[in-house]
C-alpha cells in the first residue's frame, strides 16, 4: 500500500482547536510573557519567563517548573511572526523541534492549529513517550481556553 501522507507524518504533532476568544485577544495571550507565564505548560506546571522577544530571530527562555519541583529550562528563537495569524519557532534546547502555530479568526472565535515538527521520528517517538508531548499539547491548548474565558471577564 502507498503511503500518500508527507514524508514527515512520523516526526509530527498537529492539534487544531476552535477558541472562544476574539483572535486579538488570543495573540495578546500568546505573545505578552506576562499573559503566556499563566497558562504555558501541562496541567500543573508554572513558568519563569527571563525573556520573550517577539520578533524575527528574537529569542525566548523560559523555565517551566513541575509539580514534582523538577524545573524544565527551554529556549527558542522565533522563526516568523505575522502579527495576529502566525508564530514560527524553533526549540534550539533539546528536543529539538519547529512550533507553527495558525491563528485565523472566525468572528468573537479564533481557530488555532498548532502543529510540531520533531528533528526525526525516533525523536519524536522519544518525545512522546518520555514526556507525553502529544498529552501534554492538548493541556497546554485548554489551559489557554481557560485562561481566554477569565481574561474575557476582565
Amino acid at each position: 500500500m502507498e503511503n500518500n501522507q508527507s514524508n514527515t507524518a512520523n516526526r509530527e504533532l498537529r492539534l487544531t482547536r476552535t477558541l472562544d476568544a476574539p483572535i486579538e485577544l488570543v495573540w495578546e495571550v500568546w505573545t505578552q510573557p506576562e499573559h503566556i507565564a499563566q497558562w504555558w505548560g501541562p496541567d500543573g506546571f508554572t513558568n519563569t519567563i527571563s525573556k520573550m522577544e517577539i520578533k524575527q530571530e528574537g529569542e525566548w527562555d523560559l523555565v517551566m517548573h513541575g509539580p514534582d519541583g523538577t524545573d524544565y529550562k527551554n529556549k527558542s528563537v522565533f522563526k516568523e511572526i505575522v502579527p495576529l495569524k502566525k508564530i514560527v519557532y524553533e526549540h534550539v534546547s533539546s528536543p529539538k523541534f519547529v512550533a507553527t502555530i495558525e491563528f485565523e479568526e472566525q468572528g468573537e472565535q479564533t481557530s488555532l492549529s498548532w502543529h510540531m515538527l520533531f528533528e526525526s521520528h525516533e525523536q519524536f517517538v522519544q518525545v512522546v513517550k518520555t514526556f507525553k508531548a502529544d498529552e501534554g499539547l492538548k493541556q497546554n491548548i485548554e489551559k489557554l481556553n481557560q485562561y481566554l474565558k477569565e481574561a474575557s471577564k476582565r
